[in-house]
């Protein structure tokens, strides 16, 4: 009986982290539609680059402000019904995108999204991070990379391949949406049904053990207390106003597709270069998160915070290359899929080799949702104006014009040229300077993260009330000693 039970238990548990990607690929899908579409929004709604840019801060300004919320969702309900609740709702949001004539209903629309995407990213990470320890967790981070970036795939590379089509007269990019809109409702129904948190299989078991309901008012009081608690922590202050502008580079590069095209690449190339560079964050990631947790094993104190400055340094010389180096010829295809793959396999070690791990070691277990999702909501304030920003440099600064009414095909090449240069030197700018920031934000890490992670590691023995092993004997010892 109690093998057959195991047996369910485990069965379950690899469902759910099924489930669980799933649903990550979809919410990522939906997230990256929109920018794989600027070119085309553009012309049909007659939204310039500044415009496209402030569609992308709408959604992610109202992110920023739903993640307290994602967080007490995720840390006080089942987090698979959260994941699936978040599900609806995006799916939602996006059909209204897809519907949507103006500027004014694409940006509603857009908001609402954000509601729906930010509920699932902390409940997912905190499942991840329960899941796993600091042997494998930078590991398990960047194989979360990967999935993601699958959905980024999805998302970004079918709206550009769908974009020049059309159907019953029906524009290709609100297909995209539509057909988004349909998978995420269908990955939600999934999730409700099948997915399962491990928290309440643990309350089903023992559920005449459980304890009286706590007070609404109770539990908001006590994730203030959290709240503050995690903001005092001096590794989260510097790892999230590292992440502040360190995210630059993501947000910006949201342009990347409009870019390409301005250069002269077609839709299929275009979508096959911006697939590439997705792939290589999939793989970058993926050995950062490995590479952090071999570099942990050697140098416990600094490895993962080293593997973090070397990938946020060498964004700075291969994005000049890229951008502002590399001729604006669409014959350069490889050029700029070979220096687009380099980019994003050196700048995606962070999140999953140093970011996210330390996250989980300076905090105890129960503290877990409330700074990833304190994280993501620090991280959007100012990052999401990047797209914003790019898309005023483009225009102010840089000299971004449209293509005049009766501009003959070569006048029309000619402007995308110089569009291109223009925007190129934008994304750059809004790159080069905070991935300096970012890079150098790091190294205060090497004094306050061998004490947070001590200090985390004592919180959580006595959450547990268990006897220390023998890694965190000698802490258990110190403090003993400390207290008399």
């Amino acid at each position: 009986m109690v093998m057959m039970k195991l047996k369910d238990y485990l069965r379950s548990d690899i469902l759910t982290l099924i489930l669980i990607n799933l649903a990550y690929i979809m919410d990522v899908a939906d997230d990256s539609l929109l920018p794989g579409v600027y070119n085309e929004v553009g012309k049909d709604l007659h939204i310039d680059p500044a415009g496209l840019g402030s569609l992308s801060l709408y959604g992610s300004l109202v992110k920023c402000f739903c993640y307290p919320l994602a967080a007490f969702l995720a840390a006080r309900h089942n987090r698979a019904n959260v994941i699936a609740l978040g599900a609806f709702l995006w799916s939602i949001a996006t059909f209204f995108v897809a519907i949507s004539s103006t500027f004014t209903e694409i940006a509603i629309s857009r908001g609402l999204n954000g509601i729906g995407l930010a509920i699932v990213i902390p409940a997912i990470l905190s499942l991840v991070a329960d899941s796993t320890d600091e042997s494998n967790r930078g590991t398990a981070f960047g194989w979360l990379v990967v999935t993601a970036n699958f959905g980024s795939i999805l998302g970004g590379s079918m709206s550009v391949l769908i974009a020049e089509t059309s159907f019953m007269g029906i524009p290709g990019w609100r297909i995209s949406f539509h057909m988004v809109a349909i998978i995420s409702v269908l990955v939600g129904i999934l999730v409700r049904l099948f997915a399962k948190d491990p928290r309440f299989l643990d309350r089903d078991v023992n559920a005449n053990d459980q304890l009286p309901p706590v007070p609404f008012q109770e539990q908001v009081r006590e994730l203030l207390k959290e709240t503050i608690a995690v903001i005092k922590v001096p590794s989260f202050q510097i790892i999230a106003t590292q992440g502040v502008f360190g995210s630059f580079l993501g947000t910006s590069m949201s342009f990347a597709t409009l870019w390409l095209e301005l250069v002269g690449f077609s839709h299929k190339t275009t979508a096959l270069i911006s697939t590439l560079f997705r792939v290589s964050l999939s793989f970058g990631a993926f050995l950062g998160g490995f590479m952090g947790d071999v570099c942990a094993k050697h140098f416990p104190n600094s490895g993962r915070i080293m593997v973090s400055q070397i990938g946020t340094g060498s964004a700075i010389p291969l994005a000049a290359i890229l951008l502002l180096l590399l001729p604006n010829d669409p014959s350069t295809a490889l050029l700029h899929g070979l220096f687009l793959f380099i980019l994003g396999f050196c700048t995606s070690w962070s999140g999953p080799a140093t970011n996210s791990p330390i996250y989980a070691e300076i905090v105890p277990e129960r503290a877990r949702t409330s700074i990833y999702a304190l994280d993501r909501s620090f991280e959007s304030i100012l990052s999401s104006f990047s797209p914003l920003l790019v898309g005023i440099l483009t225009q102010q600064v840089f000299g971004y014009k449209p293509i005049p009414e009766g501009s003959s095909s070569s006048g029309e090449i000619e402007t995308d040229r110089q569009n291109a240069d223009s925007l190129a030197k934008a994304m750059y700018t809004a790159i080069g300077i905070p991935m300096a920031i970012s890079c150098s934000i790091y190294s205060f890490l090497y004094c306050t993260y061998p004490q947070d992670r001590d200090h985390g590691r004592l919180q959580q023995i006595d959450d547990r009330g268990s006897f220390p092993s023998e890694e965190q004997q000698p802490l258990f010892e110190h403090r003993f000693i400390s207290a008399n």
